[in-house]
């Protein structure tokens, strides 16, 4: 009998201290840092950047530095933050275990003026002879063509991938879009996180350049210009809204795609 209580005894002190053990564990891990903090500097003058545009490209949300060039983002490690600046060249940076344990780390961003490469322009030395100047002048290979009967002046050659896009938006609008969502629905599935995040909706309303779409939804200029075409949106709609009105634009024809690859896959079921 006494040996029976003395086991027992052991068996409850090691499932208490085993409980304890993970409620310990669990304490720690709630504590585990969610969001980073960085303050933003100009690499030429040291001061600090103020309504600088940070997003996370991995969980789609978005904030904007202080007067000091500080800002706080929700993150884990290994998520992707993009910072722009207006007059300064964009970067990403990786979240790391350090700057999550560490808390507050300082990073430097480049004018453009001192981030443009090097270009060296080659000047014609002209003797005067036709037959000898014509020969200095380069030749390209980017010719041009059109279809008849559509409008337009033409679509440049050599550049398989673009004539090929271009040809099939123009005999079947819904394929291009089925072919553009269709292969990038991770990315397409973030336009809701776009839209639900205030911080990202106020940036892209002050932006015309684009560059937040692209990062964002991993699509190139062309296909995002080729997406707001096919979506019927006009070419001054294209070349004057800001980045929120592209952004509502195209997630109001990604909706209307949905339809489409649900209607697709209705017809494929009947067949």
């Amino acid at each position: 009998m006494r040996y029976l209580l003395i086991l027992f005894l052991c068996l409850t002190t090691a499932h208490s201290y085993s409980q304890v053990s993970i409620e310990t564990q669990d304490s720690t891990a709630n504590k585990t840092p969610t969001k980073v903090k960085g303050t933003l500097v100009s690499s030429t003058t040291n001061l600090p950047l103020s309504e600088a545009n940070i997003v996370n490209i991995n969980q789609v949300v978005g904030t904007a530095s202080n007067d000091e060039g500080v800002f706080e983002i929700r993150a884990k490690v290994n998520d992707t933050l993009h910072l722009s600046y207006i007059g300064y060249k964009s970067i990403k940076v990786r979240v790391t275990n350090d700057w999550l344990k560490f808390g507050d780390t300082e990073i430097q961003m480049t004018e453009l003026a001192l981030a443009l490469e090097e270009v060296t322009v080659k000047q014609l030395e002209l003797t005067g002879y036709l037959v000898v100047d014509m020969k200095q002048i380069p030749e390209t290979s980017n010719n041009r063509y059109r279809i008849s009967g559509l409008p337009g002046q033409g679509y440049e050659a050599g550049k398989p991938n673009i004539a090929t896009k271009v040809l099939g938006a123009i005999f079947n609008p819904a394929d291009f879009l089925y072919n553009m969502f269709g292969r990038k629905p991770n990315e397409m599935h973030k336009l809701k996180k776009m839209k639900e995040d205030d911080e990202i909706r106020n940036q892209l309303a002050k932006r015309f350049d684009r560059e937040m779409l692209l990062v964002l939804l991993q699509v190139t200029k062309y296909d995002l210009d080729e997406i707001v075409n096919q979506c019927n949106y006009s070419k001054d709609f294209i070349n004057t809204a800001n980045d929120l009105q592209i952004l509502d634009a195209i997630s109001e024809c990604f909706e209307e795609y949905k339809v489409i690859n649900r209607s697709k896959d209705r017809n494929k079921k009947k067949d």
